[in-house]
């Protein structure tokens, strides 16, 4: 099994699907890597020599952004959005009400309403 990136990719696939299981590579950034390395695309991942996936290797180090770095990269920018209090961050909260519940100021507003209408 060849191990790229920190993953173990399936022996079964084709080196375009392959690497796909990597995070941070899609379709389309697979058959770059692959035409780049020289590598046939549709080879399986099982079929590759050591050299092949060497070369792959090396690709997806130059162009970095993958797995690890990507994720911490993510997370941070998740975090700045949360702090400087944008609406793009405000769904990242972990405080966020659970969907059909209320928040206390929605509750204390249906509260406020009953009580106008002689409701209970």
């Amino acid at each position: 099994m060849a191990r790229i990136a920190g993953v173990d990719l399936p022996r079964n696939k084709q080196t375009r699907i392959a690497l796909t299981y990597i995070f941070g590579i899609g379709q389309p950034r697979a058959l770059k890597i692959t035409a780049t390395a020289n590598v046939d695309a549709f080879k399986k991942i099982s079929d590759l020599t050591e050299d092949e996936v060497n070369r792959i290797r090396q690709v997806i180090e130059n162009e970095g952004n993958v797995e690890g770095d990507l994720r911490k990269d993510v997370s941070m920018n998740i975090k700045r959005l949360i702090e400087i209090g944008s609406y793009r961050g405000y769904r990242h909260r972990r405080s966020l009400p659970v969907r059909g519940q209320r928040t206390p100021h929605q509750r204390a507003h249906a509260q406020g309403s009953a009580q106008r209408h002689g409701r209970q």
